[in-house]
């Protein structure tokens, strides 16, 4: 004989017991999206039929509660899932003795969220219903088949979701998939993509990208844009005003997205952005979205397939321009007085060199240190800015006179085609103010005069445009108030001739540094420094704009006449025009006259070349103190010497013999007090390793 199996009556009595009906029954109703909500009503009405179930059950009409909290959300996770959050906190507190779901998709559609809550049912004796039968995930064989279920929910949404993708990828991959049209864009009904039909919401978009050219930065057009009062235009994409254009405020993002947009090139795009969903916020869904900014990384890229705004090369150069303002001293002009920030690199290791300002702003140097900062090592070199930027100016001028006068005249046309854009756009405005008044008028005319609660809308409605066109006229005549008064020919000829004295337009008190520096980085691409050791010549390399490059050599300033490369050779011509009986002051014109220059000065003169000799014992009755001064011999050292063998200055050496950190006495030598350090090659190799390390110190200038 067959077994008898119990009848799902008594299976369902065997399970639930008192204490379960003693506590509350939970329905849980969830939809994935707002539009399942809407369409898919019936599926709704099953889950909250539910709670007819729960009272057949046991449980009494004021014991069952129904959370739907959560229908419009996904399952796939439980952030932003309040209803599913009480669900378990009821549960974690004792209160539910049954939970009821249509089927398990609904509870959870991750093992992660599923397991957790069978565990936590499990620990507090809460039992789990759905349209198949009632489980108890406290046992083996329930739990088994509630974790099979689980695992079936979560592989059939990857199902879907996969299926999905991969029509949404062949969908895009024939460029056919548009989603959310740049501003300036339509879609026909045919599917086509065309141009926004309003002539003023194309030309808005065309000046955008003119500025562009002329601001070369983001901020630029905003402000642009901001000052002329001029708006953006947007289609409004759903409700009850689908399809009309709104003018709405610049901002910052909205001008960066219009820039970065590929369709404006006229080139369909698909995957420019990616998910990492570690970086996703709470309760910010879309937070973990990242741009792909290579058009390699595209999922997707047809070019030609859209009308454009701007060409393809246009484009590429609006990016690579972007790209230059947001790496550091790099792209558009940034501010302080050294001309060729961002634009120079070490002739050493090829890096770019920093710029920092010393002495509240008014010295500017240029300084390598990417070795020091990143693998401890030596700063590379150091160098005064205001040398190189005088050179470097004069080789810009240079460049700058043969086209000056084109340059001019250029400008000039610019400038009258900035203006007349500016004119077509509050033309424009204006026609569409004056639209809106006679369909305003239009409507007031149509209704009938015994309608007053009508008629008195429609005339409120009338006044409104009215006002707002004349608000628009005052705000036109203000601007052209403000607009300064056209070129006329005798402007154009002074242009001409201010073009023909480049570098007194250079030097020009109303030309700015910001107005030098753009000029820079117009000719130039970058500039190379090499110093030749700590010596005043520097060779410089200039790669211009059209990879022609040029080399040259400048001096410029140091501290101490050691630095000097020939300084043992001016040592020497002081030596024989003092045997010749020649004054200071001859031998300072001599060496002016040969080409000779001190450190930090422009000509010798008769005080440095007494200090010279004094300090080489070239004075009569003066010796040579290294050489005179009686002491022991490889145990005593004058003052200079020693800072020589530390590598410190003569002033640190002095501070520190007056702390007692070096040991010395006084000693005589022609009449002069002279001191004399006593240190052993101990004490010389401990004060050397106690010293900075050398990337620490600055180099001499």
């Amino acid at each position: 004989m067959s077994p008898i199996l119990p009848s799902a009556a008594f299976l369902a009595s065997d399970k639930i017991r008192p204490r379960h009906r003693q506590r509350q029954a939970i329905v849980y109703v969830r939809q994935s999206t707002l539009r399942q909500v809407q369409q898919h009503g019936e599926s709704t009405r099953l889950q909250y039929a539910l709670a007819d179930r729960a009272r057949a059950l046991g449980w009494q009409p004021a014991q069952v509660l129904v959370i739907d909290d959560d229908l419009g959300r996904s399952a796939s996770s439980t952030l932003d899932r309040p209803g599913f959050q009480r669900l378990v906190a009821e549960v974690g507190l004792g209160h539910v003795g049954l939970i009821l779901g249509i089927e398990v998709s609904r509870l959870a559609r991750s093992c992660r969220d599923w397991h957790q809550l069978l565990e936590i049912c499990a620990l507090f004796d809460t039992l789990i219903a759905d349209a198949d039968g009632l489980y108890d995930p406290s046992t083996y064989n329930d739990r088994l088949l509630l974790g099979l279920k689980g695992t079936m929910s979560e592989a059939e949404v990857h199902i879907l979701k996969g299926r999905m993708l991969e029509g949404r990828r062949a969908k895009a991959a024939r460029g056919e998939l548009v989603i959310g049209l740049p501003r300036g864009y339509v879609q026909r009904p045919s599917g086509e993509v065309a141009l926004d039909p309003d002539e003023g919401v194309r030309s808005v978009i065309r000046l955008v990208f003119d500025i562009f050219e002329r601001r070369r930065s983001i901020r630029g057009v905003l402000t642009y844009l901001v000052d002329h009062d001029i708006a953006l235009p947007d289609r409004v994409r759903s409700g009850p005003c689908k399809g009309e254009v709104r003018w709405n405020r610049p901002n910052h993002a909205t001008v960066a997205d219009m820039l970065r947009h590929p369709g404006y090139a006229g080139a369909y795009v698909y995957g420019r952005r990616r998910m990492e969903h570690r970086a996703v916020l709470p309760g910010r869904p879309h937070s973990g979205r990242r741009f792909i900014r290579a058009p390699e990384g595209w999922a997707v890229l047809r070019r030609g397939c859209w009308p454009a705004y701007i060409d393809w090369e246009t484009y590429t150069r609006n990016q690579e321009q972007m790209a230059a303002n947001r790496a550091k001293h790099d792209g558009v002009p940034r501010g302080g007085h050294a001309l060729l920030g961002g634009l120079v690199h070490c002739g050493r290791c090829g890096r770019r060199m920093t710029l920092a300002y010393h002495n509240n702003g008014r010295e500017a140097r240029y300084g390598c240190s990417a070795e020091a900062v990143t693998f401890a090592g030596p700063r590379c070199q150091s160098v005064s800015a205001a040398p190189v930027d005088e050179a470097v100016g004069r080789l810009i001028l240079a460049a700058l006179t043969p086209p000056a006068v084109e340059v001019s005249l250029q400008l000039a046309e610019d400038v009258e085609l900035e203006r007349a854009a500016r004119r077509r756009h509050w033309a424009e405005r204006l026609e569409r103010a004056r639209y809106e008044t006679a369909l305003a008028r239009r409507r007031y005319e149509a209704v009938d005069p015994d309608m007053r609660l009508v008629a008195r809308t429609l005339e409120r409605e009338w006044e409104g445009a009215l006002a707002a066109e004349e608000a628009l006229r005052a705000e036109n005549a203000r601007e052209l108030e403000r607009e300064p008064p056209r070129l006329e020919v005798a402007e154009l000829a002074a242009i001409r001739q201010l073009a023909e004295d480049i570098p007194a337009l250079w030097h020009a008190a109303t030309t700015t540094q910001h107005d030098r520096q753009a000029i820079a980085r117009l000719v130039l691409e970058r500039v190379v420094i090499r110093l030749e050791g700590v010596s005043e010549h520097v060779e410089v390399e200039c790669e211009w704009a059209g990879n022609a490059r040029t080399h040259h050599a400048i001096v410029r300033p140091v501290r101490r006449f050691e630095q000097l490369r020939g300084f043992e050779q001016i040592l020497d011509i002081i030596r024989d025009l003092r045997r010749q009986g020649c004054p200071a002051a001859v031998i300072a014109g001599r060496l002016n006259a040969a080409g000779w220059h001190p450190p930090k000065r422009a000509a010798f003169e008769a005080g440095m070349i007494q200090r010279l000799m004094f300090r080489h014992g070239m004075t009569r009755n003066r010796p040579i103190w290294s050489r005179a001064v009686p002491r022991q011999p490889g145990a005593e050292w004058t003052l200079h010497e020693a800072a020589e063998r530390l590598g410190i200055h003569r002033h640190t050496a002095y501070r520190w013999l007056r702390a007692g950190r070096l040991r010395g006495k006084l000693a005589t030598c022609g009449g002069q007090r002279i001191w004399l350090v006593t240190m052993t090659g101990v004490e010389l190799d401990q004060l050397r390793a106690a010293l900075p390390r050398p990337d620490r110190t600055r180099n001499p200038a």
